[in-house]
């Protein structure tokens, strides 16, 4: 009863804490939240957009100039390494923890997510556990990710696959400090 009374007050403790960082209006503001309530490690110029929801307190890093857009959903328990220069578009979803649907008691499961330098997550893209997205990888709308994805390819679909290879010349920043992206 109380392990269940702490996990339930551990809850609140971090919806109160996605609350507050989305109703902070300057990115500034919401990096010094996330920093200080959720104890996420967010670089410099990266902007976090209302509506983002943390999963956990910790386990999760941001680098710099990394844009996480508009109602994303990002599950830091198992682990959640985002580096530079990333552009996580609107509603994307990533999970690092699920249930083994082969274990009788559903046991649970948990799997790290990374993602590395200039990838690019178009919108309402589905990351499952375990996925490593490759450096200048790009996942196209809607796409289910459940295999890792190497260096600068182009995946899509559901199951994701690849596509084609991307063009590596990356000279643009993914900082995007639009006050209202959608």
């Amino acid at each position: 009863m109380i392990k269940l009374f702490k996990l339930n007050l551990k809850k609140l403790y971090i919806s109160s804490s996605n609350t507050i960082i989305s109703f902070s209006f300057f990115f500034s503001l919401r990096r010094l939240f996330l920093k200080s309530l959720l104890k996420v490690n967010v670089g410099s110029a990266s902007t976090i957009h209302r509506k983002v929801r943390l999963f956990d307190v910790g386990k999760m890093k941001v680098g710099s100039n990394t844009t996480i857009n508009y109602g994303c959903y990002l599950d830091n328990r198992g682990g959640l390494y985002i580096h530079s220069n990333v552009n996580i578009s609107h509603d994307v979803k990533i999970y690092t923890m699920g249930h083994d649907v082969d274990d009788p008691m559903a046991s649970l499961v948990s799997r790290s997510v990374e993602i590395f330098d200039n990838a690019w997550l178009f919108p309402n893209v589905l990351i499952m556990p375990g996925v490593i997205i490759g450096k200048g990888a790009v996942v196209y709308p809607g796409s289910v990710v459940t295999k890792s994805i190497p260096e600068y390819e182009v995946w899509g679909g559901n199951p994701a696959r690849f596509i084609k290879k991307r063009n590596n010349n990356i000279v643009y920043k993914a900082a995007f400090p639009v006050w209202f992206g959608i």
